[in-house]
C-alpha cells in the first residue's frame, strides 16, 4: 500500500474462486445425471449465495427420509461442510488489495449465520416436502416469496461480521435476488437439454455463483476504500484486527437489526396467512347460510323432465367446499341434464348426497373413491347411462382412486379441473411416518397452519397422509384406464407444481388460479364441448408457458429421484 493506489481488483483475477464455484457445481452435476437425472436443475444451487445454496441443501437432506438421530448427524456434517465452503467462497472473494478475514473468525461468524439459516428455512423446505406429496399451486406460490423474504436480511450475512446489528445494502440483495432468477432460468434450460450436456451447463451457472460471490463481498470491501482518508490505506471500521469490513452508509444499530426484520417478516406472513382464511371462511360462510330446501322436499333425486339424452354429469368439488344447494355453473351449463353434486360425507338412504362442511373432506383417498363409485352407481341406476365425471382438485384424487379400486363402474367421460398431477412423488415411510423428522415437522406445520385456518388444527392430515401411502399408486392405476374420455384442464398457476415434461395431448391449460375453474366461464366451455362430443378449443402459447414455468419452477421443488408416476405423456 504505502500511499500508493490500490491496483482495480478484477473477478477474472480470482481465479480460485472460479474453480471451486464452478468445479462443486459441475461434480454435482455429473452424480446427479449419473444417479438422479430429473433432479439436474439443482445442481448449481451448490454454491449459490448463503440462504439460496443452505434452501439447496436442506431439500436434499428431506428427501433423504431419516429418523431423529440419523437425521441430525447429516445435518450436522451439511452445517460443517455448508459453513466450510461458504467461508472458502468469501476468502477467495475478498479484493485482493484487502486482508481476507481471518480463517477462525470467519468460520465462527458463518457457522452462526448457517446454523441460524437452517432453522429459519427448516419450515419452509416442510412445506415444499407436503407440494411434492399433494402438488398443487397455492403452498408453493405462499413459500416461495417467504424464502426471499427471510433470505434478504441474510443476504449480507457471511461477509460481514456484525450483521445482526445491520440491514443488509441495496447490493447484496441485488445480487440475492439475480440468483434467484439466474438458478430459475438454470434449472429450465437443464430440464431442456440432453444429460449429457448438464455438467458444463452446471459449470456456467457457477462461474454466475462465482460473479455474484465477487459481487457481494465486494459490497462490503469497497465501503472501506471509500471511507479511507487520501493516501492512506483502507481502514476497517469494525473489527478491523480480524480483516472484517464495514459497509458504507449501513446503520450499525444498537439492536440485532436484522433478526428483527427476519420476525417482521415471519410475523408479516402468518397475518396475511390468517388474513386469507379470515376473508376466505366469511365468503364460505356466506354461501353456507344460502337455504337448502331441496334436501328437505320430497322431490325425487332424478327429476323427469330431465331427459335431454346426454349422460347424467356428476360434479366433485374439491376440500373447502360444502354442499349443498350453492349456485352450480354446470348446472347451467347443460340445462336438462341430471347433474348433481358429490357429498363427501356420502348418501341418505333415498341416494341423495349428504349436506357436508369445509372440513368434511379430511378423509382418505380409499374412503373417497369408494364414495364416489358408489353414487356414480346410483345416477347409473337412476338414469340407465353411464356417468360423465367433472371434479376438480381433491376430486381429481378421488377419481383415481374410483378407477383404482372399481374398473368397472359405469363411467363415461371424465373432466378433471385443477387435477392434482402425479401425487405421492416424495413421501415418507410407514402409515403416519412417525419418527421420521421430515413426517414429524411436516405434521407440526400442518397442525400451525390449520389453526390459523377454518379447517381446525388436524387441517388436512388425514388427505395427506393417505395421498403419501397411495395416491401415486392410484394415479398410475387410473392412468392404464382405457375406457373413459378424459380431458384435464389445468390452470397456469397449477403450472409451477407439474412435472418437467411435454403436457399430454389431452391437456387444456387456461390462465387461473388453482381450485377456481368449476366458476370459470371459459373452463366451464371446455366441460361443455367435450362432454358434448366437441373439439376443445386450446392455447398453444398457454401450454408451452406452462411447459417452461414448470421447468423453472423445479429449481426450488423438492429434489426427484425418479421420472414421475404416472410418466410423462401419460
Amino acid at each position: 500500500m504505502n500511499g500508493e493506489p490500490a491496483r482495480p481488483d478484477r473477478f477474472l483475477a480470482h481465479w480460485g474462486l472460479i474453480a471451486v464455484s464452478c468445479g462443486v457445481a459441475m461434480a454435482e452435476a455429473a452424480v446427479l445425471a449419473a444417479f438422479a437425472p430429473a433432479a439436474r436443475g439443482l445442481a448449481p444451487q451448490v454454491t449459490a449465495l448463503p440462504p439460496l445454496a443452505i434452501f439447496h441443501d436442506l431439500r436434499w437432506l428431506y428427501s433423504t427420509q431419516r429418523p431423529w438421530l440419523g437425521f441430525a448427524l447429516i445435518l450436522a456434517g451439511l452445517l460443517l461442510g455448508r459453513t466450510a465452503l461458504n467461508t472458502v467462497l468469501v476468502r477467495l472473494a475478498w479484493p485482493a488489495h484487502l486482508a481476507p478475514p481471518r480463517p477462525l473468525a470467519a468460520l465462527r461468524s458463518t457457522l452462526a449465520v448457517t446454523a441460524l439459516a437452517f432453522l429459519l428455512i427448516s419450515p419452509l423446505v416442510s412445506l415444499t416436502f407436503g407440494v411434492a406429496i399433494l402438488p398443487f399451486s397455492w403452498p408453493f406460490l405462499a413459500m416461495l416469496p417467504a424464502m426471499l423474504l427471510i433470505a434478504l436480511p441474510l443476504s449480507h450475512a457471511c461477509v460481514a461480521k456484525t450483521w445482526w446489528r445491520t440491514l443488509p445494502p441495496p447490493g447484496a440483495a441485488g445480487w440475492l435476488l439475480t440468483e434467484f432468477a439466474v438458478l430459475t432460468i438454470a434449472a429450465a434450460v437443464a430440464a431442456a437439454l440432453p444429460v449429457a450436456v448438464v455438467v458444463p451447463a452446471a459449470g456456467l451457472a457457477g462461474l454466475v455463483n462465482a460473479r455474484a460471490w465477487y459481487g457481494l463481498t465486494g459490497v462490503a470491501a469497497r465501503s472501506a476504500e471509500d471511507s479511507a482518508p487520501a493516501g492512506q490505506p483502507p481502514r476497517l471500521s469494525w473489527a478491523a484486527r480480524d480483516g472484517w469490513a464495514s459497509r458504507k452508509g449501513a446503520t450499525i444499530w444498537p439492536v440485532p437489526a436484522a433478526p428483527l426484520a427476519m420476525a417482521v417478516v415471519i410475523a408479516l406472513v402468518i397475518a396475511l396467512t390468517r388474513l386469507v382464511f379470515v376473508l376466505g371462511a366469511h365468503g364460505l360462510g356466506a354461501a353456507a347460510g344460502r337455504p337448502v330446501a331441496w334436501l328437505a322436499g320430497t322431490a325425487p333425486l332424478i327429476d323427469a323432465a330431465a331427459d335431454s339424452g346426454h349422460h347424467p354429469v356428476l360434479e366433485i368439488a374439491g376440500f373447502g367446499s360444502w354442499c349443498c344447494g350453492q349456485d352450480r355453473a354446470l348446472v347451467g351449463a347443460f340445462p336438462g341434464t341430471v347433474v348433481q353434486q358429490f357429498s363427501y360425507r356420502g348418501m341418505n338412504r333415498r341416494g341423495q348426497p349428504l349436506p357436508y362442511g369445509a372440513a368434511a373432506a379430511n378423509i382418505p383417498l380409499s374412503l373417497l373413491g369408494d364414495r364416489i363409485a358408489a353414487q356414480v352407481w346410483r345416477l347409473h341406476a337412476e338414469t340407465g347411462r353411464r356417468v360423465d365425471v367433472v371434479a376438480e382438485s381433491e376430486g381429481t384424487l378421488g377419481v383415481y382412486a374410483m378407477l383404482a379400486r372399481h374398473p368397472g363402474v359405469p363411467v363415461g367421460s371424465v373432466v378433471l379441473l385443477s387435477p392434482i398431477v402425479a401425487p405421492g412423488q416424495a413421501g415418507y415411510g410407514g402409515t403416519s411416518g412417525t419418527g421420521l423428522v421430515t413426517a414429524d415437522e411436516l405434521h407440526a406445520v400442518i397442525w400451525f397452519v390449520g389453526g390459523l385456518s377454518p379447517f381446525g388444527t388436524s387441517g388436512a392430515e388425514t388427505l395427506i397422509n393417505s395421498v403419501n401411502r397411495v395416491g401415486a399408486r392410484f394415479a398410475a392405476a387410473a392412468a392404464r384406464h382405457g375406457k373413459i374420455r378424459l380431458l384435464e384442464v389445468i390452470p397456469l398457476a397449477d403450472a409451477v407444481t407439474l412435472p418437467t415434461c411435454p403436457l399430454p395431448r389431452n391437456v387444456v391449460v387456461l390462465p387461473a388460479f388453482h381450485g377456481e375453474l368449476l366458476g370459470d366461464p371459459a373452463a366451464v366451455g371446455a366441460v361443455r364441448d367435450f362432454l358434448g362430443h366437441r373439439p376443445v378449443r386450446n392455447a398453444p402459447v398457454l401450454r408451452t408457458t406452462a411447459e417452461i414455468m414448470a421447468a423453472a419452477a423445479s429449481a426450488w421443488r423438492m429434489p426427484q429421484h425418479a421420472t414421475p408416476s404416472p410418466a410423462c405423456g401419460s
